[in-house]
């Protein structure tokens, strides 16, 4: 099952509900069989952008284009893409096997074969056999799966995706997110996928889009996006970060208070900056000597366990605040300090990174 994916564009998109501009001025392309994914907070333009991509909203200005069709104007059941919502959309008064057929009904396919598309699409989800089992019999993670088989049933090139595991507990939500991930790999379509985990963003996409009041400010792969963000919006955004004000120094150093910070990358002009300090690129100091890694000393306000990871609170001596992540095993126990003790800790150059900073 799969076809191959669509090339999806969007030309200058704005969208606005009179005085309110949910889209401004959205610029994005994707590749064929890409899964990039939508990440902003609420409010940001990520379900609105979705909306112009399905048909089911029209932008105030722009264009859509799917391969080399403008679809800008075309109705939803005409751009042959398959949606998979939130709230799921099964019908109750359906089995599962009708629910999945239903994709094939509504666009007129030959009857002779919905039997073996609906097998077939079932079983790359995981629910062989499940045709007879009534919707209300399904657990949530099984209900996604059927709203998953009857998105894909009709082999769409573009696959739209709207928060569809938020309704779904933590540890079921995080294996659904690689059980995602691999069946887009199986299949090849082009998923366009709405989120506000950023979590869930950078575990199953290709590339992360970044919204914020409407506006696209950084699309790149998660790496890039989590080592590399174009402000203090997407730093703050992407991974667990501790911003702290900065003035330039030079091209490669900061002064953090009375500290001096090198970078390895080249600090931008300007007169508002932030240090990026992700909790787990800080080190606690192993007295090696290091001449090269940035050291801050500060205090020990907090330990709070969190299963696989300890995070620790520290207090600079200009009572800056900031965190990092130790693995929770036996060493780190004995390495780090009770509250109040004092503790160093090293930020490699190639890991000091300074954005510009932007309002909240």
């Amino acid at each position: 099952m799969g076809t191959g994916g669509e090339s999806v564009e969007i030309r200058s998109a704005c969208k606005s509900y009179g005085a309110v501009r949910a889209l401004d001025n959205v610029t994005l392309k994707v590749a064929p069989r890409e899964f990039v994914s939508l990440l902003g907070p609420s409010g940001s333009g990520k379900t609105t952008l979705l909306g112009l991509l399905g048909g089911f909203i029209l932008p105030s200005s722009g264009s859509i284009h799917f391969g080399e069709r403008d679809v800008t104007f075309v109705p939803p059941h005409q751009r042959d893409i398959g949606v998979v919502f939130q709230n799921y959309a099964l019908f109750p008064h359906m089995n599962v096997g009708e629910n999945v057929a239903f994709a094939l009904r509504a666009r007129r396919l030959p009857k002779a074969s919905w039997a073996e598309r609906v097998r077939a699409a079932l079983a790359m989800v995981g629910l062989a056999g499940y045709e007879e089992r009534g919707v209300e019999q399904l657990s949530g993670g099984q209900r996604q799966r059927v709203a998953l088989a009857r998105a894909m049933i009709f082999e769409p090139r573009l696959i739209l995706m709207d928060e569809p595991l938020s309704a779904l507990d933590k540890q079921l939500r995080e294996s659904m997110q690689i059980e995602l991930r691999q069946l887009h790999k199986r299949i090849g379509a082009t998923i366009i996928y709405v989120t506000h985990d950023q979590r869930e963003a950078l575990t199953m996409s290709d590339r992360v889009a970044i919204l914020k009041d409407g506006r696209l400010l950084q699309i790149d792969r998660p790496e890039r996006l989590h080592d590399h963000p174009v402000d203090s919006f997407v730093a703050s955004f992407i991974g667990e970060a501790s911003l702290l004000p900065v003035v330039r120094v030079d091209d490669n150093s900061v002064a953090l208070g009375a500290l001096i910070l090198r970078s390895a990358r080249t600090i931008p002009n300007g007169n508002a900056l932030m240090l990026a300090v992700h909790s787990e690129k800080l080190l606690i100091d192993d007295g090696a000597g290091d001449t090269a890694r940035n050291r801050l000393t500060g205090t020990v306000t907090d330990v709070v366990y969190q299963g696989e990871s300890l995070r620790v609170f520290l207090t600079l001596a200009d009572g800056t605040a900031l965190s990092l992540r130790q693995p929770s095993h036996h060493e780190a126990y004995r390495r780090i300090p009770a509250p109040g003790g004092s503790l160093t800790v090293t930020l490699h150059p190639e890991d000091t990174i300074i954005v510009p900073k932007v309002p909240a």
